[in-house]
């Protein structure tokens, strides 16, 4: 069996089209187990695959498949059964996503998971009684229980055969499915007063390398004549019912008539094949004959259960009838949004067309129930774009405005197509990033102050104010005296400053009118990016009486 595992992990194929990366590996390999090299199929680097965070996602509640981050390899997460994933399934695929954050790129994996054969055939029954009339004539033919194997292709059932006496051999025959259905057949007459039970071994048989095999007792109790069997009254049973239909409810009621008096005319019923899950969700009255439901149906797990009923009378005779049950889709699952990678924060120069969000959407019903529209809340900045199969990307629609919007609660909203539609949503939360974009603005293009000469040094001649739209240190302004010159001397060295951080205009030393009537400075205010604005500053002196009359 090892050597069998090794030979199919390395046969693991892939290809690369469209986007899709496909492999097979066999089931019930140990956690960890090599799958595929997604370095060398994507083309990618080892430090690519750290520096852009791509990591493996599915929609699966286990995660089968993990990147191995040293190698770039695909490998199991966990050990996989075969049969406990694809019941019903003949070829069995796990399908997962990669996720390229730093690329927001997402490639699709399709993962085939190969059969083993782990599983032996095996009876519902081990022991199986059966009650037949000594006048039952040779070549009589009695349907016998089918053995039952999970696995798949030549692992699954391939053979019966039958040990016990020379009375009784073995008929197979084909199904409408192609099955084997094994048979019971009388081969000699059977003479109560010389044999009145017989012991007899049917055993299943795969094909497997080595074969497995399963066994059930067969004991054939000689009873005296039964010459009518069951016969159901139609020969083949559907019904159609909604997923939602309640536990309890009577479905359909097969009937069989036998034509005997007494025990040998008593009809009982009873699942001849069934699988293990329908049985889970049906119950069939032996008695009347009515298939009730026993749990809650699924669409979305198996949308039709087709299962045989046997009518048998107390001389074990017997007559078999198909039951087709098909339900119908009720729009019972709500969109699921989910949010594969998203941005907290943008820059408001960021173009057009950036991508802030990539958003998976899933509806798990089908037809016009599982069809899924979606669409942002509110007048914002966005949009939403198409992306690959079921996943959109969040893009910017136009230039973002941090003065105007300095952050973002989207609504990403999915409705599907029932009636009424069933719908779910999410938030993404974006904070806008500040770019210095806006100088500094005073309130007055123009201030005028009046000062009489002789003021003491540190009076307040005015205050100037100026305002910027930024944030943080974009938006701190500082002012100073913009450098010029009255009557050939440096504006610094006369009688005027102003305060960095308040804007506050103050006298150095006290002004004299008789030397000088009037100032005009202009004044700069610098915000932290380097963006500037000036305004202008007119004083005017008032004389003060304080020089007296020269003769």
């Amino acid at each position: 069996r090892q050597r069998a595992l090794l030979w199919a992990v390395l046969l693991a194929a892939w290809e690369a089209a469209w986007g899709q990366l496909r492999y097979s590996v066999p089931e019930e390999m140990p956690k960890g187990s090599f799958v595929g090299d997604l370095v060398k199929d994507l083309g990618l680097q080892l430090p690519e695959i750290r520096d852009r965070g791509v990591r493996i996602v599915s929609e699966s509640a286990t995660q089968y498949f993990a990147l191995h981050g040293k190698t770039g390899h695909l490998v199991t997460a966990e050990r996989i059964d075969r049969e406990q994933l694809c019941r019903l399934v003949e070829k069995c695929v796990l399908r997962c996503e990669l996720i390229v954050e730093g690329e927001m790129q997402v490639y699709g994996m399709e993962v085939e998971i190969m059969d083993i054969n782990d599983n032996a055939p095996s009876f519902r029954e081990a022991e199986k009684d059966l009650r037949l009339s000594e006048t039952t004539a040779p070549g009589s033919r009695f349907p016998l229980a089918e053995a039952h194997d999970p696995d798949s292709g030549r692992n699954s059932l391939q053979s019966y055969e039958l040990s016990g006496d020379e009375h009784f051999s073995l008929a197979v025959q084909a199904g409408p499915g192609g099955d084997q259905r094994p048979e019971l057949v009388l081969a000699k007459a059977l003479d109560r007063e010389e044999a009145a039970f017989h012991e007899l071994v049917l055993r299943a048989i795969d094909g497997g390398d080595p074969a497995r095999t399963g066994t059930a007792r067969i004991r054939v109790t000689v009873v005296d004549a039964n010459d009518n069997a069951p016969v159901f009254s139609q020969a083949e049973y559907t019904v159609r019912v909604p997923e939602d239909v309640p536990v309890g409810s009577v479905l359909v009621t097969v009937a069989a008539t036998d034509a005997d008096e007494g025990l040998n005319g008593h009809v009982k019923y009873d699942f001849h094949k069934i699988s293990d899950r329908t049985s889970d969700l049906f119950y069939l009255d032996s008695e009347t004959g009515e298939i009730t439901v026993k749990d809650d149906l699924d669409f979305e797990e198996i949308s039709s259960h087709e299962l045989e009923v046997q009518a048998r009378d107390g001389g074990e005779l017997s007559d078999t009838v198909k039951v087709i049950i098909t339900l119908t889709d009720i729009n019972d699952n709500v969109p699921k949004i989910s949010v594969r990678s998203a941005l907290n924060e943008i820059s408001e120069d960021s173009p057009p067309g950036t991508v802030v969000a990539l958003l998976h959407v899933q509806d798990r019903d089908s037809g016009a129930n599982g069809k899924v529209r979606c669409s942002l809340d509110g007048d914002f900045p966005f949009r939403l774009e198409k992306s690959f199969e079921d996943y959109y990307r969040v893009v910017t629609a136009r230039e973002l405005d941090r003065e105007q919007a300095s952050e973002y609660n989207v609504t990403v909203r999915a409705a599907d197509g029932g009636s009424p539609p069933l719908q779910s949503s999410a938030v993404l939360a974006l904070r806008v990033l500040d770019v210095n974009d806006n100088a500094p603005v005073f309130a007055q293009e123009r201030y005028s102050a009046r000062l009489a000469e002789n003021n003491a040094a540190g009076a307040l001649v005015l205050t100037v104010r100026a305002t910027d739209a930024d944030w943080g240190q974009n938006a701190r302004v500082r002012y100073r005296l913009s450098e010029g010159r009255v009557r050939g001397a440096p504006l610094s060295s006369y009688v005027f400053m102003v305060d960095a951080e308040s804007g506050m205009i103050t006298l150095k030393e006290a002004l004299d009118f008789e030397d000088t009537r009037g100032y005009t400075l202009l004044v700069e205010a610098r915000d932290g990016g380097g963006l500037v604005a000036q305004c202008k500053v007119v004083v005017e002196v008032l004389d003060v009486n304080d020089n007296a009359p020269e003769i």
